[in-house]
């Protein structure tokens, strides 16, 4: 790791710049939330002359245009569960204080099969598989990773690595019961086959039943994209030099090292830069043409966005090179706290992999490695789906999503359950 005096002096002031421009624009943002407020009061729908329905759609989007590092609302009250409606509450089954085990528990006494939700810790919340539950819910009793803002915990608790990782996945199964079911989306589907396997090996009673891995990057020499190339591209120092920061004095988590959500939210954006743009030009258009629906459905779309938080440095490095420089899981060379783990031992466990056609973050081929890894599967209980017309989020959320995708997984639940 980096010990030069440089990085250290980049890695404590990359945050504070950042700080200090989020400060300095927060008295301008309410501001403009206050008069954006105002021009909608006097909005007179028709009649309103367009330069005030201008003004008050800019304003509208420099009040909007700030980032948030709290996790948003998940926002389930009731499901419908057949012809029934059922109330929602959110259950903390489990908490560590770098994630919880989160139930939707519902007001009913029907009996549905338990499922996991392992999402990604990679700058955003846990909400924003908010859509992912949403298709699950009414058929299953859903519970999910909800990861914790890096920066709001003390230096005190330790560190968190790909190890630690794998830690909460076992103990999140054996907490919520033998005969389970997992879904990893994204990038902790290397880490869930990591913890299939290691609970298979030591005949762990809470190994799940099915695994669903869902656009995951299992072995990224398969049609690298953009980002493979880029972690390839560079040295684990250069990343850890470029990327890595401290959290400022003020917060809870002050002077752990953290690879900043707003980082990522610019290295995300600017893969896309030119759609990310002409949203926000379209959004200018509705507001100033009283196009509420449209403006709705985008503000809600970067609220989610634009709410980020804070990785572990030590999971975010370890990442990066084990999974996408080194290649240990399909080489055959990952550990878990130092010992080999061998997705070969999975005899128990059904594998579904799941892969977007357009998938410019996780091409195809990548998520279906698993198939050939768990070698100790019959062919019986191995399944792939590949989704003609999506792109990385459409393989977990959006229309295609519920109507195709989910009845693949739903099947491969059933069949399991009993």
């Amino acid at each position: 790791m980096l010990n030069n005096k440089d990085g250290a002096t980049r890695q404590e002031m990359i945050y504070k710049i950042y700080q200090a421009q989020a400060d300095l624009m927060f008295p301008a943002r309410q501001l403009a939330k206050l008069g954006a407020g105002v021009a909608r009061s006097i909005d007179m729908g028709e009649y309103t002359p367009a330069p005030l329905r201008q003004l008050g759609a800019a304003l509208t989007m420099l009040a909007d245009g700030g980032l948030s590092h709290q996790r948003p609302d998940y926002g389930f009250r009731t499901v419908k569960m057949g012809n029934d409606v059922v109330g929602v509450t959110e259950e903390s089954r489990l908490e560590t204080p770098f994630g919880t085990l989160l139930r939707f528990r519902k007001d009913s006494e029907v009996q549905q099969p338990r499922v996991l939700v392992v999402a990604p810790m990679s700058g955003h919340f846990a909400t924003l598989l908010r859509g992912t539950v949403a298709v699950l819910l009414p058929d299953h009793d859903v519970y999910i990773t909800d990861w914790k803002n890096a920066r709001d915990i003390p230096l005190s608790e330790g560190t968190f690595g790909f190890d630690e990782y794998v830690d909460h996945m076992i103990r999140f199964m054996e907490v919520i019961g033998e005969g389970s079911h997992m879904i990893a989306v994204c990038q902790p589907c290397v880490a869930a086959l990591a913890a299939t396997a290691v609970m298979a090996e030591t005949n762990n009673r809470a190994q799940p039943r099915s695994l669903t891995l869902m656009a995951g990057p299992i072995d990224t020499r398969q049609n690298p994209t953009k980002v493979n190339e880029l972690a390839k591209g560079h040295s684990i120092e250069w990343f850890e030099k470029k990327l890595i920061a401290k959290v400022p004095w003020r917060y809870p988590g002050a002077f752990r090292r953290v690879y900043p959500g707003f980082l990522q939210l610019t290295a995300f954006m600017s893969m896309n830069l030119d759609r990310h743009i002409n949203a926000h030009m379209a959004q200018y258009r509705a507001l100033a043409c009283g196009d509420v629906v449209a403006a709705d459905a985008h503000r809600k779309f970067y609220e989610e966005y634009n709410a980020v938080m804070d990785l572990p440095a030590e999971f975010y490095l370890e990442t990066v090179q084990k999974v996408f420089q080194d290649h240990d899981l399909p080489l055959g060379k990952l550990t878990w706290h130092g010992q080999p783990v061998k997705p070969q031992a999975i005899r128990r466990t059904a594998l579904l992999t799941v892969e977007g056609e357009r998938d410019d973050i996780c091409a195809i081929g990548q998520t279906m490695a698993a198939l050939d890894l768990c070698s100790g599967l019959r062919n019986s209980q191995k399944r792939h789906h590949l989704q003609a017309g999506v792109g990385h989020y459409g393989v977990f959320s959006g229309s295609r999503w519920a109507r195709e995708i989910y009845p693949r997984v739903r099947a491969m639940i059933e069949v399991t359950n009993h």
